[in-house]
């Protein structure tokens, strides 16, 4: 049995990080809708709408990328906060599912709303199984890998800098991925915690955003199961 090493944190020691979290949601959200650039609601629900069908021509693939990418973050936070839930005094489900519509705007909360959560107790349902599979891993990287290539080598860079000053969506889109990307080392001591693992290779995994996450879900152990004394 690997030794665990993490320190348990004190819910009073994690209370300035719920605060800088619920600051950090405010802040972003009066951004998005005051101050990022102007709207025009009928061509970006027309972008959402082909990026969503896939009818891509004529949109710069950088886009086309980071629209799917979008999409494969959540995923990769779902590996985590369904066993992260597990001790909460509430659901995780509802911020996950919120994130793959609203990004960092449905997980921020959740952030501000939990609590420290070292231990897994109980047995794991089918859903946590299929989060905690490591295909369910290496399916999730390698789709954020690949996709993060294609974005950088094929999408026009330019282009995404004027698209990113002058419309709303993308510009929105994109500091959403930023978030999403920069949060994520913050539930990865609890996970480890829940694993077993050592804090020895925390920043290995936590100092490079995305890519580090990324890895983390491929190379940790699965969680296990332990039965609850009525």
């Amino acid at each position: 049995m690997i030794e665990t090493s993490i320190d348990q944190t004190p819910s009073h020691n994690y209370r300035p990080w719920k605060i800088g979290f619920g600051l950090l949601w405010l802040s972003f959200s009066a951004y998005a809708f005051l101050f990022s650039p102007p709207d025009n609601p009928a061509a970006t629900l027309e972008l959402i709408r082909r990026l969503s069908s896939i009818q891509s021509e004529g949109i710069n693939p950088l886009v086309v990328y980071l629209f799917n990418i979008m999409g494969v973050l959540p995923m990769m936070y779902s590996c985590v906060l369904y066993s992260d839930g597990r001790g909460q005094k509430i659901p995780a489900w509802p911020f996950v599912v919120g994130s793959f519509f609203l990004g960092a705007f449905a997980l921020l909360p959740y952030l501000v709303l939990r609590q420290p959560n070292p231990q897994f107790v109980g047995a794991k349902g089918w859903y946590l199984r299929l989060w905690d599979s490591k295909i369910t891993a290496i399916v999730v990287a390698v789709l954020g890998i690949t996709l993060l290539i294609l974005g950088v080598t094929q999408g026009n860079w330019p282009d995404f800098v004027q698209q990113w000053q002058t419309e709303r969506f993308i510009h929105v889109m994109s500091l959403d991925f930023c978030m999403l990307s920069l949060l994520f080392p913050f539930l990865i001591k609890d996970d480890m915690a829940r694993r077993g693992m050592t804090d020895q290779y925390f920043w290995a995994f936590a100092a490079v955003p995305l890519l580090g996450a990324l890895a983390y879900l491929v190379v940790r152990p699965a969680l296990v199961e332990t039965e609850v004394e009525e």
